[in-house]
């Protein structure tokens, strides 16, 4: 008990620690405010354009639920079929591998040309930049069922389907939410990329018009925003992993 409180006031102390070393250096150096703002600026930069910052955050956070999402049901069935089967895994990887090997932001323009600009083109790069680390991982989890187990299994009756459904996907679900907690940071990174070349609103949008008018305390101000939503997202996939795949951490580091 003792030593799980300690675990849950660390991410506190640590980051206390971090904002006031980063806020005395500021200050002790005489950190000019354009290069680099305190976070006392920082967070009065926040409340200064708080409504501003809560609508632009929320359309964000929609993009990237909207294309982690569609990667995290794509991502699942794909992942199935490649582990489920030699042949198709043989024969996808090499798309999946130079597909995803393109910059994300490069696909913008095409996305654009494609949806036009609005909120299709933030939640397709979203999806297609948090898309891969699933199947991988997915496909990695169902592949690792023991071919002992899979001809005992046989023998007694089991299809391929049962084998996949009742013993692969139980033994990927480690796998699979370790996928999900790099995902959903990948996704934001995503969105945020689509948002600052084809979209009116969300944080991506922000940066780009705060960063034209030499705003630093806004740009600073939006990405604090941007982080605090991927720390809660992450920490909202890890609470979903612990109470679903708790029997298979094996350590207090692992939880």
């Amino acid at each position: 008990m003792h030593k799980n409180r300690h675990l849950a006031i660390a991410p506190w102390l640590f980051s206390i620690g971090f904002f006031a070393l980063w806020e005395i250096a500021c200050r002790v150096l005489n950190v000019s405010g354009f290069i680099l703002p305190a976070p006392s600026v920082i967070l009065a930069a926040i409340w200064e354009y708080r409504t501003q910052l809560a609508y632009h955050a929320m359309h964000t956070l929609w993009m990237t639920v909207a294309g982690f999402s569609l990667a995290v049901v794509f991502g699942l069935a794909l992942g199935m079929a490649l582990g489920a089967s030699r042949l198709i895994n043989a024969g996808t990887y090499p798309l999946l591998v130079g597909f995803n090997s393109v910059p994300k932001v490069a696909v913008v323009p095409i996305l654009v040309f494609w949806f036009g600009v609005g909120w299709v083109p933030p939640v397709m790069t979203a999806f297609l930049i948090s898309f891969f680390p699933i199947v991988v991982n997915v496909a990695t989890g169902i592949s690792t069922v023991e071919p002992e187990m899979e001809d005992v299994l046989r023998a007694l009756g089991a299809s391929k389907t049962d084998i996949v459904v009742k013993v692969g996907v139980p033994r990927a679900m480690p796998y699979f939410f370790g996928s999900l907690k790099v995902a959903i940071t990948l996704a934001y990174v995503g969105s945020v990329i689509g948002e600052q070349n084809a979209s009116n609103v969300g944080i991506g949008n922000l940066l780009t018009r705060a960063s034209a008018a030499f705003e630093v305390p806004l740009v600073w101000a939006a990405l604090v925003v941007l982080a605090v939503l991927g720390v809660a997202m992450y920490a909202l996939t890890a609470y979903v992993e612990r109470s679903m795949t708790g029997w298979a951490q094996r350590s207090q580091m692992a939880a």
